[in-house]
């Protein structure tokens, strides 16, 4: 199983696992509960079908590293940001937000794993191979596996095989590593903004610690 579907199938497997209680839960997203976050991942689904099925001939303009954009912290004024909570109460119970992304995100993960990987696609203004597109995935699952698990302490979080992963990329787009006395699951947080670090976190970063958070859209 290739990393995309390793780090879609355990993010489908821990929304599966959620609790009626858990869907009011505040996710790690900031302003966002957990509703609002698998809101959001059934739209990053439909990307991921949309974008599959958009071949084109142009030479490659991106790669799996250089997707990625470093933009603002969010502010929750961006309009789509808005947005997402309102789809997401839309659907009332949550259980039909669970089977809308259920059928939604199985059909993406269906389409990856019949993608061929030297295809190439474009999106947002971009070229990749489907291969790199969907690397670049890798770390959109991994990060909001993270944030669906922030304050929920008895769900599983990301496979260790795929935090790796999106640390190295993250490495790649700050252009330095990350403490090796830092796990991976802390370096994404810490990179990305999603928590604070330590003062003994600081002195390791050095100067890392005046560039982070990396916030990556």
């Amino acid at each position: 199983m290739d990393l995309f579907s390793r780090s879609w199938t355990a993010l489908r497997t821990a929304v599966g696992e959620l609790t009626e209680q858990d869907w009011e839960r505040p996710s790690g997203c900031t302003g966002w509960l957990v509703r609002d976050l698998v809101c959001h991942l059934i739209i990053d689904a439909q990307d991921v079908l949309i974008t599959l099925v958009t071949p084109t001939d142009a030479e490659p303009t991106a790669d799996s590293v250089t997707y990625w954009k470093l933009v603002e912290p969010p502010t929750g004024e961006d309009p789509l940001d808005a947005l997402i909570p309102r789809l997401a109460a839309a659907y009332g119970e949550p259980r039909w937000l669970k089977f809308h992304f259920d059928d939604v995100g199985s059909a993406a993960g269906r389409a990856a794993g019949l993608a061929d990987r030297k295809v190439r696609v474009a999106t947002q203004d971009m070229v990749l191979t489907a291969g790199d597109y969907l690397s670049a995935y890798v770390m959109e699952w991994t990060l909001h596996h993270l944030d669906l698990v922030a304050h929920l302490p008895s769900a599983a979080g990301p496979p260790a095989e795929t935090l790796a992963a999106a640390r190295a990329s993250l490495e790649k787009i700050a252009g330095a590593p990350f403490p090796a006395s830092f796990p991976d699951e802390d370096a994404l947080l810490i990179g990305t903004g999603r928590r604070a670090p330590t003062d003994t976190e600081k002195a390791a970063l050095g100067e890392l610690a005046a560039r982070i958070p990396f916030v990556l859209g």
